[in-house]
C-alpha cells in the first residue's frame, strides 16, 4: 500500500499551519474500541500527522466485523481487534507509533483510572452513559482531552469535554480588517493630494490612504467624531465619491465599498474585553502560554497600545500603483513588529516575574498571539455529568418543541435513553428478534421516564423516532461510522 501521509501532511500544514502540524506531530492520543467509529476517526488522525497512537480494545475480530470495517479481513478473524487495527494504520504512515492493549475500555475506566493520564487526547468512542460520565471525571483530573463519538445506527454525536481550549488562530467566517489609523499612517497619508491633477496618480491611490483622508476631512467639520447614523454614513460615501474623477477608478469604489470599516467602533471588541476580564490573566506560576500572553496583551492596550490591540500588520489586496502599496505594506508591517516586540518584552517580564524561564514561549508564538490577538477565543465545556443530569431546561424544552430540531433532539433523548434501557435489560431495544413490540414499548416508557426525570413532565416523543431507533438495533453501520469519525478527527485536530 503506498504511504500517502506525506501529502497528506503537506496539505495539513495549508489549513492549520505549522504550529498546528507540530501540535499534531506531538500529541499521544488513545482510541478506546476501534469499531468502525473509532478505526475511521484514527485512520484520519493518522492520515493528518498524529504519530503517536495506543489503541485499548478487548474484543475480537468477528464475520460481523466484516462488513462495517475495512480494517480488518477474513484473515483477521479471531485476531486481537486492536492488533489488526494497528496494522493497517502502520500501512497507511509507516511513521506512526501504534501500540494496542487487548483490554475492555470498560475495565480500565473502573480499574485503572490513572492508565488515561499519560495521553495528550482520549477518543472515546461507543461508551454507554455510565462509563462516560466516570471517564470525563478521570479525565478532567488529569487534564487531559477528550472526545466522546458514537454511531449507533442512522443516529451518532461527538461531544468534546476539555476544562478549556484556548484558541489563538480562531478564523472567524466573517472579521474587519484593522485598518485603523496611527501617527505614522496618518503622517504617509499627508503627502496624498486625492485633487491631484494626474489622473494616473489619482487611479492608484490604494483605498485605505483614500479612507483615512476623507475621514479626517470629516472628523474636522464634525466635532472630531466619525459618521454614525444612516444619513450620515451615506453622506460620507457621497463625500468619497465626490472626489471620483472618472467613473473608471476602481480604488475610490473600493473606498466606497470599505468604507464601514470607517465606521466600526474604535478599541477592543466585547469578546475581547470578556477574555481580559478572565479570572485567569491574573496569573500566577502554574499559568498556561495563553494566559501569560492574555496577561502581556492587557497591559500592551492599557499602556502603549492606547486601548488598542497590537496591529496584525497585514492589509488586502487592492487598486494601486506598486510603489504605494510596497509602502504602505512595509508601514504596516513596521507597526505590527514595533507592537510585537513591545509584548514580547511584557511577556518575558511576566515570565520571570511569576518565577519561569522568560524564553519559555518561544517567539514564533508570540508572534501569532499578536497577529491574531483580535481574534482570541477561549472554550468552556460542561462535565457530561452535568450535562446529563442539569440541562438548561428552558433550551432543552423549547428545542423539544421546535419544529427545526425537535427530531435532533429527540435522537440525543433517546441516545441516552438506550444506554437506560441497557442497563435495565442487558440488552439494546431490537437487537433481537421476535422483542421488537415490547421493546418499543420498552423504550417509550424508559424515555418517558428519562424525560420526567429531566424536568421535562409532559414531554413526549413521536412513535416513528422509537420505532425508528429500535429498528437500529445498537448496529453500528460503516457510512454513519465514517462520517461520525470524520467530524470526530476534524474537532480533534481542531483542539
Amino acid at each position: 500500500m503506498k504511504n500517502i501521509t506525506g501529502d497528506c501532511q503537506i496539505k495539513g500544514m495549508k489549513i492549520w499551519g505549522e504550529q498546528g502540524q507540530a501540535a499534531l506531530e506531538k500529541s499521544s492520543i488513545c482510541l478506546l474500541n476501534c469499531g468502525p467509529t473509532g478505526s475511521e476517526t484514527l485512520k484520519n488522525l493518522v492520515l493528518g500527522g498524529i504519530v503517536s497512537i495506543t489503541v485499548v480494545d478487548g474484543s475480537k475480530v468477528e464475520n460481523g466485523d466484516l462488513g462495517n470495517n475495512f480494517m480488518v479481513s477474513e484473515k483477521s478473524l479471531g485476531q486481537p481487534k486492536a492488533k489488526c487495527v494497528c496494522a493497517f494504520l502502520q500501512e497507511l504512515n509507516d511513521a506512526v507509533k501504534a501500540k494496542f492493549i487487548k483490554e475492555h475500555p470498560v475495565t480500565l475506566i473502573e480499574t485503572n483510572p490513572s492508565f488515561f493520564s499519560q495521553f495528550t487526547l482520549v477518543v472515546a468512542t461507543q461508551l454507554v452513559e455510565e462509563s462516560m460520565v466516570k471517564l470525563d471525571r478521570i479525565c478532567r483530573d488529569a487534564n487531559v482531552m477528550l472526545i466522546f463519538a458514537r454511531s449507533y445506527g442512522l443516529s451518532g454525536f461527538v461531544r468534546i469535554s476539555v476544562k478549556e481550549h484556548a484558541v489563538i488562530e480562531s478564523k472567524p467566517d466573517h472579521f474587519l480588517d484593522d485598518l485603523r489609523p496611527w501617527p505614522e499612517l496618518k503622517k504617509f497619508t499627508e503627502k496624498i493630494d486625492l485633487d491631484t491633477s494626474d489622473t494616473v496618480f489619482h487611479k492608484h491611490i490604494p483605498y485605505i490612504l483614500i479612507l483615512v483622508k476623507i475621514a479626517e476631512e470629516w472628523a474636522k467639520s464634525h466635532g472630531g467624531r466619525l459618521p454614525s447614523s444612516r444619513e450620515e454614513k451615506k453622506e460620507f460615501k457621497e463625500l468619497i465619491k465626490a472626489k471620483m474623477v472618472a467613473t473608471d477608478e476602481d480604488n475610490y469604489k473600493e473606498a466606497i465599498e470599505a468604507s464601514f470599516k470607517v465606521f466600526a467602533s474604535q478599541g477592543i471588541s466585547s469578546d475581547l474585553k470578556r477574555i481580559l476580564d478572565d479570572p485567569c490573566a491574573e496569573v500566577e506560576s502554574g499559568a498556561s502560554d495563553f494566559w501569560v500572553m492574555v496577561a502581556a496583551l492587557k497591559e500592551f492596550i492599557a499602556n502603549e497600545g492606547g486601548g488598542e490591540a497590537p496591529l496584525e500588520g497585514s492589509i488586502p489586496d487592492m487598486t494601486s500603483s506598486t510603489e504605494l502599496y510596497i509602502n504602505l505594506q512595509k508601514l504596516y508591517q513596521a507597526k505590527a513588529e514595533a507592537d510585537f516586540l513591545v509584548v514580547e518584552q511584557r511577556v518575558r517580564n511576566i515570565l520571570k516575574k511569576i518565577g519561569r524561564d522568560p524564553y519559555s514561549i518561544s517567539k514564533t508564538v508570540i508572534k501569532s498571539f499578536c497577529k491574531n490577538a483580535r481574534k482570541l477565543t477561549v472554550c468552556r465545556y460542561k462535565l457530561i455529568e452535568e450535562e446529563f443530569n442539569s440541562p438548561v431546561l428552558p433550551k432543552l424544552q423549547k428545542y423539544l418543541t421546535d419544529e427545526e430540531y425537535s427530531v435532533a433532539v429527540g435522537f440525543y433523548i433517546l441516545l441516552r435513553a438506550v444506554d437506560r434501557f441497557s442497563a435495565n435489560y442487558n440488552t439494546f431495544p431490537g437487537q433481537f428478534d421476535g422483542a421488537m413490540d415490547e421493546d418499543i414499548s420498552r423504550l417509550k416508557t424508559t424515555a418517558v421516564s428519562l424525560l420526567s426525570d429531566l424536568g421535562c413532565n409532559g414531554s413526549t416523543l413521536t412513535e416513528d423516532l422509537i420505532n425508528e431507533m429500535c429498528r437500529y438495533g445498537a448496529a453500528e453501520l460503516h457510512a454513519v461510522a465514517a462520517y461520525i469519525g470524520g467530524v470526530a478527527s476534524q474537532e480533534i485536530i481542531k483542539v
